[in-house]
């Protein structure tokens, strides 16, 4: 039996083989292979689990080797399977118990009584000995239904060393998760769940209502087609308008992950720590709003650990920069690279990672320092300098990868406004259409997927290039209006782009419906 433990790093990680040898000599134990403090730490916890679970610790000098032997091993991990393997050494050199030959995968933290604790990164543990061809792990009970996300592995979940000790060998103890319909949905949550036109979303909660928010229908339309085609937006106005009142209700707008997309975010947050104890899979598309004193580390991820950032825990969700001006100018240009890619490579003392951060950017900001400028009905304070420096912070480059821009306003109209309900019956049109064709979100396409699925009547194609030269778009932003386009006409359930779904299409990417001069550059 050849048993493995986990040493994560960034993303990935890497498998670790855990082997002991019993000799002759002064009883000892000695761990070789690149071990850090906690993991050397490990040989007191694990002899004192032992004897305090009433097990036989080996007389004899143990040597506990981890290999690769060149790679560090970092963490608490460690415990479980280094406590195993020594038990295991023991009995088949007594010749006490011969266990089968299979590669098993065992993460776990020991506390001194022989209680095996909780640990985080048990999904990419699990994840990355599945990608090495095993197919049994010893884990946490509260980690089980974690480690049960990864199909095709067959888990125990110990709450103590006994349980895991004697479930070697024993294939009836491990068991895999059944699966279910509804987005492999877990029928214990169905009750939660609202399927519109086949997708399912959560129930709607009073704070997420859009009912309530009164004269901001295009604002709110805008986030609708944002939501069902993965857009970028950018909402200024004056303070009080309503830009964060109705973005922070932009969750109820976005459909439940699916298994696929909930893999990698689950992985994410079981690295990050951030999954609770007994948590199987994250089902909500993630929602992220860092405080604008975030650092460039803190959005991008680092340090020495290889941690994820904001931006990658909003991977398949939405990273939302309240008073995005006030965050510092480095942050705002490093979010270019991973709109882009949706990645982040990280690198750090001869390793480097690839996290994934395929998020969608909401951005709300005052037109100005003071707030008022272009609003007649407030006195703005700020000179034209100080205005155009307020938005050089954005720059062009990382302006023109938002489609969505809206000027919000306060505004008095008896226009009754519609419900997050009957928002999301447009959303799920255009999401069930996207997951057949391309797989993937509108805003997502490649040149090549524009040019396939974004086709366009005469008409429309006459007034694209009517605006484009008369905004003078960019190549970027003529595929971006295409890419709206193509979701509002995926909303209504329209094989080809008509010259309505452009104009509506070029009204947001424009900034039109409240443009006032001085925001050229937007």
């Amino acid at each position: 039996m050849n048993i493995y433990s986990f040493s994560p790093f960034g993303y990935e990680g890497s498998l670790v083989s855990v082997e002991v040898d019993l000799r002759r000599g002064i009883p000892a134990v000695d761990i070789v292979g690149l071990a850090d403090g906690a993991v050397k730490e490990s040989r007191e916890r694990m002899r004192s689990a032992i004897r305090n679970s009433g097990l036989e610790f080996p007389s004899e000098r143990v040597l506990i080797s981890l290999s690769p032997a060149d790679l560090k091993k970092e963490g608490a991990g460690f415990d479980l399977a280094v406590a195993i393997a020594v038990l295991a050494e023991k009995e088949e050199s007594n010749q006490t118990r011969t266990l089968p030959d299979e590669d098993i995968l065992v993460v776990g933290e020991l506390e001194l009584n022989g209680k095996v604790r909780p640990v985080k990164g048990i999904h990419a543990a699990v994840s990355t000995a599945h990608a090495g061809g095993i197919r049994l792990c010893i884990v946490p009970a509260a980690n089980m239904d974690e480690a049960r996300e990864v199909r095709g592995m067959k888990v125990f979940g110990a709450e103590n060393l006994i349980e895991a000790f004697h479930a070697l060998g024993k294939k009836e103890c491990f068991t895999q998760k059944k699966r279910t319909t509804c987005e492999d949905m877990e029928l214990d949550t169905m009750e939660h769940i609202v399927v519109v036109n086949g997708i399912p979303f959560h129930e709607v909660t009073p704070e997420y209502e859009y009912a309530d928010v009164k004269n901001q229908d295009f604002f709110i339309r805008g986030l609708q087609i944002a939501a069902a085609g993965g857009h970028n937006v950018l909402a200024f106005g004056p303070p009080g308008c309503g830009k964060t009142l109705c973005i922070q209700k932009f969750p109820a707008l976005l459909p439940l992950l699916t298994k696929e997309e909930s893999q990698p975010v689950t992985r994410i947050y079981s690295i990050a720590g951030l999954l609770s104890p007994h948590h199987s899979a994250v089902r909500t598309a993630p929602f992220r709003q860092p405080h604008q004193t975030a650092t460039v580390e803190g959005i991008c991820g680092g340090g020495p650990h290889c941690t994820p950032g904001e931006i990658s825990l909003a991977h398949n969700g939405v990273l939302f920069l309240d008073e995005a001006a006030e965050f510092k100018t480095a942050v705002l240009q490093m979010l270019r690279v991973p709109i882009e890619t949706g990645c982040i490579t990280l690198s750090r003392a001869g390793r480097s990672t690839v996290f994934p951060a395929r998020f969608q950017l909401l951005l709300a900001a005052n037109p100005c320092p003071c707030g008022y400028y272009g609003f007649p009905e407030k006195l703005c304070l700020c000179s034209s300098h100080s205005v155009e420096m307020y938005w050089k912070k954005f720059s062009a480059p990382f302006l023109d990868r938002i489609d969505i821009r809206v000027q919000v306003q306060k505004k008095n109209k008896n226009i009754k406004p519609l419900s997050t309900a009957e928002l999301r019956v447009g959303i799920a049109n255009a999401t069930a259409i996207q997951r057949n064709r391309a797989g993937k979100k509108n805003a997502n396409l490649s040149a090549a997927e524009i040019a396939e699925y974004c086709k366009c009547t005469e008409k429309a194609k006459l007034i694209l290039d009517a605006a484009s030269e008369k905004y003078a778009f960019s190549p970027r932003a003529v595929s971006g209006c295409l890419k709206l386009a193509r979701t509002i006409s995926d909303m209504e359930c329209k094989p080809t782009i008509d010259e309505k779904s452009m104009k509506e299409a070029i009204l947001y990417r424009s900034v039109s419906g409240g443009i006032e001069s001085g925001f050229g550059m937007l």
